[in-house]
């Protein structure tokens, strides 16, 4: 039986050699290539790209095939590139879409498809859908006519593989977002670590091309990523920490294996949260470049955020979970900043799509022009507008404690472990508040028995009860 072939908002993923085979990989860019044709019948170009995984280049030369034997125009990317590169690369020369062969930060052992639009976003569920029934479609064909010949179309208007570049464009753009010369005047020493990913090259060469004193770790190709998920969490960090105390640097910045995300250590070597990163952004940005046209968050990051907007008095939106919702808020042009604490940011007038190397350039520009560390600058705007203690915990359930706590989910709480809950919120999942801005958010995963729990509360002995109380309301 074929293995069912779904589309999330982040693409497909599978672990090598089960899932992800030649087989299906033929399955999947298929059924792009015929929803893109069918799209666009004549002159349609698509951007083939990869990170640095196994097999990545194998794949992209079996996309282009494919792409070609339907009529379409494959754009090859030959070396590993970013997420945001293609997404700003797609837009710049009019592609109708990218297929970008990358399992972003999972580990080693996975790989996947991200298909994104002509406008730079990943492909929004009305678009995997109908690449879905395409795949459905065609397994059905393959059925009837014994061969492969609906994924290999002999189609007379094939073209020729072409080969593209995305990153002098995407590094010039940076170059015009990113205060450089602040950087460079302020000495500012850096410390690059892109996981062995396919930010290689970008944020270091950027910065070195601008006269900043940059050190790199991890600078090599290694489909093993180290033998863990390419992810710049604060456990995974520990080389580049190891760096900075040797080079004297004032800033560690990171980025995943397909840089759409980021990791950020501070001068004294402590993890600054993905959460506090995008609430100290959203107040520099709205200091330097006088942008107050909105800020979007997702419902599971912090309030901290909504607690800078009030206070400037700009207009907040709070949007469910996956980039695509800001996304959309940045191509019409309504906020300056959208984030989410995952680590995924993105800015006005930039692409649509979640930006790593991006968020680490702006933090060595926060850094370089206030003249202060990261946490310091954090306790600053805290002592403005208060302390936010945010935390993100998993919990695996039993196929019986899934069934019931779902429907617990249904119903509006009014009394949370003794306290009376504020306000309901029904964003995404189930969202607590309490009178002290306080909050509680559930959310269980739709691919594996799995709970999301996001806490945050106001002290940090007030998180540790908080959070007790929100694994205990659960298991209730």
């Amino acid at each position: 039986m074929l293995t069912q072939i779904k589309f999330g908002t982040s693409g497909w993923r599978a672990v090598m050699a089960e899932e992800f085979t030649f087989a299906n990989v033929r399955r999947a860019v298929g059924g792009i290539a015929r929803h893109v044709a069918g799209q666009k019948p004549q002159g349609a170009r698509v951007i083939v790209g990869r990170d640095p995984r196994f097999l990545g280049e194998t794949f992209c030369s079996m996309a282009a095939e494919i792409l070609s034997a339907h009529g379409i125009t494959p754009l090859v990317v030959l070396e590993p590139a970013p997420t945001p590169a293609f997404a700003h690369c797609v837009i710049q020369i009019k592609a109708d879409g990218v297929i970008n062969f990358t399992a972003s930060h999972n580990p080693p052992e996975y790989n996947g498809i991200k298909f994104s639009t002509p406008d730079g976003c990943p492909a929004l569920p009305e678009v995997t859908q109908k690449i879905e029934a395409e795949i459905q479609t065609m397994d059905r064909e393959i059925d009837q006519e014994g061969s492969a010949s609906a994924i290999f179309r002999n189609n007379p208007a094939a073209s020729g593989h072409q080969s593209i570049d995305v990153k002098a464009g995407y590094l010039k753009r940076l170059a015009e977002i990113v205060d450089l010369e602040t950087i460079r005047k302020a000495k500012l020493k850096v410390c690059f670590d892109p996981m062995w990913g396919a930010a290689r090259g970008y944020s270091d060469a950027l910065l070195r091309d601008a006269g900043v004193d940059v050190s790199t770790v991890h600078d090599y190709r290694d489909v093993l990523f180290g033998g863990h998920a390419p992810e710049p969490d604060d456990h995974l960090l520990e080389e580049l920490r190891k760096k900075m105390s040797a080079t004297g640097a004032h800033i560690g910045i990171a980025t995943d294996g397909d840089a759409d995300r980021f990791g950020i250590v501070d001068a004294d070597g402590s993890f600054l949260q993905p959460n506090y990163v995008i609430a100290l952004l959203f107040d520099y940005l709205v200091e330097t470049r006088g942008w107050t046209n909105g800020v979007a968050k997702s419902v599971a990051t912090t309030n901290l955020i909504n607690a800078i907007a009030e206070a400037r008095g700009i207009e907040l939106h709070e949007t469910p979970v996956g980039f695509k919702y800001i996304g959309e808020l940045i191509m019409q042009d309504r906020i300056a900043i959208g984030g989410e604490e995952s680590a995924g940011l993105s800015i006005r007038h930039h692409v649509p799509e979640k930006d790593g190397v991006l968020a680490g350039l702006l933090c060595c520009e926060m850094v370089a022009r206030r003249g202060t560390s990261l946490g310091e600058q954090l306790k600053a705007l805290c002592n403005q507008v208060g302390s936010y203690y945010p935390l993100r915990q998993n919990f695996r359930l039993t196929a019986e404690v899934k069934a019931k706590f779902t429907e617990k989910l249904r119903f509006d709480p009014r009394e949370f472990c003794g306290h009376d809950v504020h306000r309901v919120v029904r964003t995404d999942g189930l969202k607590l508040i309490f009178e002290d801005r306080s909050w509680v958010c559930y959310r269980i995963s739709g691919t594996e028995p799995v709970v999301r729990v996001y806490s945050e509360a106001r002290s940090e002995g007030g998180l540790e009860k908080l959070s007790e109380a929100a694994k205990q309301w659960i298991f209730d």
